[in-house]
Parts: structure tokens; C-alpha cells; sequence
């Protein structure tokens, strides 16, 4: 799942950077508001984590902007401020969820799967799907009662598809959500994951799309 974190303090991003990664996320991070505004509008994300107090444009100008275009992408914030009218400010500028400063990595963690399943339309921690259950929190999958051990990529293809269920998704889509800036990619990546999925699971469970990409049928 790709992630944009947006964070000038150099050991507070490093440091947040390192841990979203370990849980699985493809993460670009950014310290400068006015390059977060652009990349939001150049790119694709599942995720966004965004500090308020930013150089050249802030996190609620970063909001409004974003909102203004009608993207709903979840947003957690990250503040130092926890007052309730700086929260209510935030909350109406479009944020989806807040997070104060300092704070603990797994909160961060179950916070982001929380905005992911409401942006997802799911209430239930876990996916279930033609004998498929995937814990999010865990990271685990199993397949009609088995645990499946999935390489990092071949769980996030497969959580990405599952929260995807009838529809088409391309290998570029996929591409965009497993790698972050300044990865190296080859051609068939994609495809070389898919492949070993399926041996793991059935072979009809991801169909392709010729010339289009990938779906998990909904029947």
C-alpha cells in the first residue's frame, strides 16, 4: 500500500519512515508543503500522513487544497496540538484522523488500517473472499483453512486486489501502489508475483484481464 508521509523533522520522518516500511508500506515522504501538494497531485496514494506545522505551506493549506479537488484519500494527522478547537479545525478542513505528538508506532499503525477499511466500505478487521481470509493487523493470510506464507509483495498484490474485489486493476496500478520513489522495477515484477500467488492459492482465484491488468472476481 503507498503511503505519503509529510514530515520536516529529519529524525521524526526517518525514524516513521523505517517503521511504515517494516508494516508493509511503500512510502515517499517529504518534508517541504509545497512539494507534498504536488506529488498529490502527480500520484496515487492509498494513505496519507501529514504533519500540520510545514516550510512553504501548511498541513491545513495542504488539506484544503486536496479536499478542494475532490480527493478523498484518508488523512491522518500528525500534531502537536491537542486542543479540541485545533482538532475541530482539522476535523472540518477534511482530515479523517489525528494522532498526537509523541507517539506510538503501532497506534499510527492501527489508525492507518482503520481509515483503510472505512475507505475500503468494511467494518471488519479481517477480508474474507472465496475461502481467503487476510488479517491486515497480523499480516497473515489463509486459504480455506491453511496458512499461506506470502512473500512482503505477494501479501500487499493480494490485499490490494481483495480490497479491490470486481475490479480491474492494472499492472501500473500495482506497480504504483508496491513501490515507492526510486525503486527499481523490473518489467515483469508483477507478473512474477502474481504467478507464484496463485501455485500458493488456486490458479482461477486472480484472473487476468488481457491487456488490461488483474481482478478477483466478486462470484
Amino acid at each position: 500500500m503507498r503511503l505519503l508521509l509529510v514530515e520536516d523533522d529529519e529524525i521524526l520522518g526517518d525514524g516513521l519512515k523505517a517503521g511504515l516500511m517494516m508494516e508493509g508500506y511503500a512510502v515517499d515522504w517529504l518534508t517541504n508543503g509545497k512539494l507534498a501538494d504536488e506529488a498529490l497531485r502527480l500520484n496515487s496514494y492509498e494513505l496519507i500522513v501529514l504533519d500540520l506545522n510545514l516550510p512553504d505551506m501548511d498541513g491545513m493549506a495542504i488539506l484544503n487544497s486536496l479536499r478542494g479537488r475532490k480527493d478523498e484519500t484518508p488523512v491522518l494527522v500528525l500534531t502537536a496540538k491537542d486542543t479540541v478547537a485545533d482538532r475541530v479545525l482539522g476535523l472540518d478542513s477534511g482530515a479523517d484522523d489525528f494522532v498526537v505528538k509523541p507517539f506510538d508506532l503501532n497506534e499510527v499503525c492501527a489508525r492507518l488500517r482503520a481509515l483503510a477499511r472505512r475507505q475500503e466500505g468494511r467494518s471488519t478487521p479481517c477480508i474474507e473472499h472465496k475461502g481467503i481470509i487476510l488479517d491486515p493487523a497480523a499480516h497473515q493470510v489463509s486459504f480455506k483453512g491453511e496458512k499461506v506464507d506470502l512473500s512482503q509483495k505477494e501479501y500487499e498484490i493480494l490485499n490490494f486486489l481483495m480490497a479491490n474485489i470486481g475490479r480491474v486493476i492494472s499492472r501500473s496500478r500495482l506497480e504504483e501502489t508496491l513501490y515507492a520513489w526510486g525503486s527499481d522495477i523490473e518489467s515483469n515484477t508483477v507478473e512474477v508475483h502474481i504467478h507464484y500467488l496463485r501455485k500458493k492459492l488456486e490458479p482461477g482465484i486472480i484472473r487476468t484481464v488481457r491487456g488490461v491488468g488483474y481482478i478477483i472476481d466478486e462470484e
